[in-house]
């Protein structure tokens, strides 16, 4: 049965995929009618910070400041500046600098209406469907990807699933095989000029795309080490690639196992891989137009993450030409950059230290303890099942989710509608995560992912529980 709506409630039949429940603010109390489970629910799907996290107060001051000031207000209520608001973007210069480690620049950073708008610019003017042969994703992928490259004009044929190696991150050496298999098999492919849209002075086309988030990724936690990102830019760089890094959880990470039972501090990031191009000299297959250097890697940040999906802010980080190439796509330039009341807002904020504070204060230790929790709660519930979490062993671990691998009798798709039906606990089966139109390029059916961001902490314990519960039932039935 498909869903139907009724009065803005949505009702779902058993099979009905949870994606739903992701994408919908509508409630939930219809839902436990048609399950007829009195139990209170339970969502491990919705990769939502909790509003425990948010940031009411912080940004109820920095909108104080900001309208109690002439000469913030009236631009923050006007057009904006094609690259995005010019006091944010410095404000994000300091920031970004400490944080990496680097010195970086205003004309380095193009502030967006958020990763997945960003995203849909980037390619908007750096692709073209007739010359960019392929999208590259790294798998298992982040699945609300995929329709941002089909809206590009890169149809499930055109998205290749490239997976995740067992040291973590995308596989570097069957990436490069990849690539080079493909442009022996297309060489002679003519691509007409006339026919492709115009790039302009400011922009160039990519042969290729490689989509990625390198750091804490989702779905499967892991982070690429700085060897594997130096060999993922020494490709770029040989292949004429567009490497978009999704850098939405590198502020979100914290040591494991913890130095003391409070510390959640930000250990030394890795460079993003926007660093490391923009550190090398032009190589010899890199593009370049009237003296321009647009690069093989961009870094595409969120403020979602930090303060609020809401605000509906973000930045790209790349070249200077790179980002001077972004500030001019068409959705831009008719107006300036996405979120002009947002940026100005958020600039108060990180001119007050208000972002660091809240982020060392309330963000990440609230992750830790919720990511602490749930991993003890699977080792006691699920451990003796056969469940393995990928691997979490050292170093620093970050972000919203944690990746589990089932028995081998037990299919993800099964576990989560099974665990909708009987105990009211939303999860996300694995097959979600692969690339669409590529599934069998990597298949993740024996998967589940769980969400430890959205729920308070004594719903976490109770969902494991019941996850354990529905796992028993299935194996019992099974074996």
């Amino acid at each position: 049965m498909a869903p139907t709506t009724s009065g803005g409630m949505i009702s779902n039949s058993i099979n009905t995929s949870p994606i739903l429940h992701d994408i919908t603010n509508q409630t939930l109390d219809s839902d436990r009618s048609v399950y007829g489970s009195k139990k209170e629910l339970i969502n491990f799907l919705r990769g939502w910070p909790s509003p425990s996290l948010l940031s009411p107060s912080i940004l109820q001051s920095a909108t104080a400041a900001l309208m109690a000031d002439p000469s913030l207000f009236v631009p923050a209520l006007q057009y904006g500046p094609d690259p995005g608001y010019q006091p944010l973007r410095e404000e994000l210069t300091v920031w970004l600098g400490k944080q990496y480690s680097t010195k970086t620049k205003s004309g380095e950073i193009c502030i967006t209406g958020g990763a997945s708008q960003g995203l849909a610019c980037v390619l908007a003017s750096f692709t073209e469907p007739s010359y960019t042969q392929t999208i590259w994703a790294s798998a298992p992928c982040y699945y609300l990807a995929c329709p941002i490259f089909e809206d590009a004009g890169f149809g499930p044929r055109r998205i290749k699933a490239v997976p995740e190696d067992q040291q973590g991150g995308i596989d570097i050496e069957l990436l490069g095989t990849l690539l080079q298999k493909y442009e022996a098999q297309h060489h002679q492919q003519s691509h007409n000029e006339t026919e492709r849209k115009n790039a302009g002075s400011y922009r160039k086309h990519y042969r290729h795309v490689v989509y990625l988030v390198s750091t804490c990724s989702n779905p499967s936690g892991t982070t690429m080490s700085l060897g594997k990102r130096k060999q993922l830019v020494e490709v770029a760089r040989k292949h004429d690639v567009l490497v978009v890094s999704d850098d939405v959880y590198d502020f979100l990470q914290w040591p494991i196992p913890p130095s003391s039972p409070s510390s959640s501090e930000l250990g030394p990031l890795l460079p993003r891989l926007s660093d490391i191009d923009w550190s090398l000299p032009p190589s010899a297959a890199e593009e370049t137009k009237e003296g321009k250097r647009f690069g093989n890697a961009i870094s595409n940040g969120s403020f979602s993450k930090l303060l609020g999906p809401g605000l509906r802010t973000g930045w790209v980080h790349g070249t200077p030409d790179f980002i001077m190439g972004l500030s001019q796509t068409g959705a831009t330039r008719s107006g300036g950059a996405g979120s002009q009341f947002a940026a100005a807002l958020l600039a108060e904020v990180m001119k007050a230290g208000e972002l660091e504070r809240h982020l060392q204060e309330t963000v990440r230790p609230g992750l830790q303890r919720r990511h602490k929790l749930i991993m003890e709660t699977i080792k006691q519930e699920l451990e003796e099942l056969g469940v393995t979490v990928a691997a979490q062993d050292g170093g620093m671990f970050g972000g919203y989710f944690v990746w589990l691998t089932l028995p081998e009798e037990l299919d993800g798709k099964t576990v989560a509608q099974k665990a909708r039906h009987d105990e009211n606990l939303i999860v996300a089966e694995g097959e979600m995560f692969e690339v669409r139109g590529d599934e069998e390029g990597s298949k993740f059916r024996g998967n589940i992912r769980l969400s430890f961001s959205w729920e308070e902490e004594h719903n976490i314990k109770e969902g494991v529980r019941r996850l354990g519960s529905v796992l028993r039932g299935l194996l019992r039935e099974k074996r």
